[in-house]
């Protein structure tokens, strides 16, 4: 009898493994709850009684502007901010929980992807995989067999077909985004949360990192998906969770109603935003920068150009979209403009007529060029600085009197922009990295706004920025254009580039495929030019 015990009960367990199950449509229960989370840092009340119920197996998407209060929370959930570092309680199938660290939020079988990659670039995929998780033998060595058999099988899981031992450094971003699900995935994660997963990824790669998310989603592993893109949220989320001013607003059920962006956005805002973009009929003036036969050598391959004899003009008062694919040549145009590639580049820069020759930045900065780097925390600010410091880097030569700064105009003008860009901080001497992602986009805004540019190059200026901070850069885009500033915006999101410039470029391998105004120009165009159309 218990022979017939077992086999029927083994029969059932073998039925449950190959079997897909809908979550909520089986088991109603909650695999994870945050009950009235606070979280305060000094002048600031990051959550403020915040709640998430997480139904198991499901895609739960938690959307809100910079500053909501998601990063906080996650970082609750995860061990980040330990255990009596915060108010409230965090349940498990039920279970309270609490977490002194990463690892302890991990052995729970919950694994946070960050939107800033968390991978050794000088180590391979295998060696990436199970850092800090090391599979060893009986005398405690590292079983290189089984960590590259596991590390194959793990890679199959994510669709990523590459040997084990590729080093990180040769694999674009879309690839290192898929080894981090499979690290997750080594530590027999139920919990899963993504953090603006496609914000660097072009199409195709999104759309198949969209797909394996689905994919776990039938094994049972439970997602939480933080993202910007609200079409991408809608997509694919079972329910939607948003947050605003640290606060829970509401979850929506995407199978049980009809969400729409729209009632999103007023969710994420307070209020109706009826123009995304805030289009205004610029006049464009005079030339202000010309650059001609620009030519760029590749820096690594010997004979090769990363810019290939490239030609256009900015006008004073308008806006000019830069659109293109992902290794298109648009950053690399831009960095080389603004004096990153050093002397061995050919070609003619002018600048209100005048010939100008850019060797670095700082001589790219005293001819009257501002530019806003995509990588805002690597490139574009100094994460341990403060407001004040970050605000002024650029124009010491401005506030120094014999190698002096004068610190009273340091903190004037940072006032002055700060106030002007609607910056929320608690203090000038806030350090950039407690702010969330908007105002920091705003920091360096207004660190180039103070070197008063003649041409102000934006190169993704709202990448990883939620609606709400998205239309307060655009309307000071628009006020820049007004005030005679020529302005080069790069961006791969085509809406954008759409519903902002005034005249379109679209480059494809290092050089121009077409120019077009905004009333010709189509998403099918630009896709069109950006893939070597002409």
């Amino acid at each position: 009898m218990v022979i017939a015990k077992n086999r029927i009960w083994d029969s059932f367990l073998s039925h449950m493994r190959h079997t897909e199950w809908k979550p909520g449509k089986i088991m109603g229960e909650y695999i994870l709850e945050m009950k009235n989370i606070v979280k305060e840092f000094p002048g600031v009340r990051a959550l403020d009684d915040v709640n998430l119920q997480v139904k198991e197996g499901e895609i739960h998407a938690l959307v809100g502007e910079n500053g909501a209060g998601k990063s906080t929370l996650m970082k609750v959930l995860s061990g980040v901010h330990p255990a009596g570092t915060y108010q409230g309680e965090i349940l498990i199938d039920d279970q309270p929980q609490s977490f002194d660290g990463i690892r302890e939020s991990e052995a729970a079988g919950i694994a946070v992807i960050y939107q800033e990659l968390a991978l050794v670039k000088f180590m391979n995929v295998a060696e990436n995989i199970f850092l800090g998780n090391e599979i060893r033998d009986a005398r405690g060595a590292i079983d290189w067999h089984e960590t590259y058999a596991k590390s194959r099988d793990l890679l199959k899981e994510v669709t990523l077909n590459i040997p084990p031992e590729t080093r990180i450094m040769n694999l674009g971003i879309g690839a290192q985004q898929l080894i981090e699900i499979a690290k997750a995935l080594s530590k027999n994660t139920r919990i899963l949360v993504l953090d603006e997963p496609t914000a660097a990824l072009n199409e195709t790669e999104s759309a198949n990192l969209l797909n394996i998310i689905r994919t776990l989603k039938k094994k049972g592993v439970t997602c939480i998906y933080i993202s910007h893109k609200l079409e991408e949220v809608l997509d694919i989320a079972d329910r939607i969770t948003v947050l605003r001013d640290g606060r829970t607003i509401e979850t929506r059920d995407t199978e049980q109603e009809n969400v729409t962006e729209n009632d999103i956005i007023s969710m994420m805002v307070g209020r109706t935003l009826t123009q995304r973009f805030p289009r205004v009929e610029h006049t464009a003036g005079e030339t202000i920068m010309s650059v001609k036969n620009w030519t760029v050598p590749h820096p690594d391959i010997p004979g090769k150009n990363i810019i290939e004899n490239v030609s256009f003009e900015v006008k004073k008062g308008e806006i000019l979209g830069v659109a293109g694919l992902m290794g298109a040549g648009r950053t690399e145009l831009a960095t080389s403009l603004f004096g990153a590639f050093g002397s061995n580049i050919t070609g003619e820069v002018k600048i209100n007529g005048l010939p100008v020759h850019i060797h670095n930045p700082e001589s790219a900065i005293l001819n009257g060029l501002g530019y806003v780097t995509e990588d805002r925390k690597s490139r574009g600010l100094v994460m341990g600085m403060n407001i004040i410091e970050n605000s002024t880097l650029a124009s010491h030569y401005r506030l120094s009197k014999g190698n002096v700064i004068n610190k009273l105009e340091e903190i004037l003008l940072t006032t002055k922009y700060v106030n002007q860009l609607n910056v929320k901080t608690p203090g000038l001497e806030q350090l950039v990295k407690n702010l969330s992602g908007g105002n920091q986009q705003k920091v360096i805004l207004g660190k180039w706004l103070m070197t008063q540019p003649t041409v102000l190059i934006l190169d993704e200026p709202t990448r990883g920025i939620d609606v709400g901070a998205k239309f307060e850069i655009y309307n000071i885009m628009n006020e820049l254009v007004d005030q005679g500033v020529g302005i080069v915006m790069i961006s791969s999101e085509l809406p954008e580039i759409l519903g902002m410039s005034d005249r379109i470029l679209v480059m494809h391998e290092g050089q121009f495929t077409g120019e077009l105004s905004y009333q010709d120009a189509d998403q099918e165009r630009l896709m069109h030019l950006a893939t070597g159309g002409r």
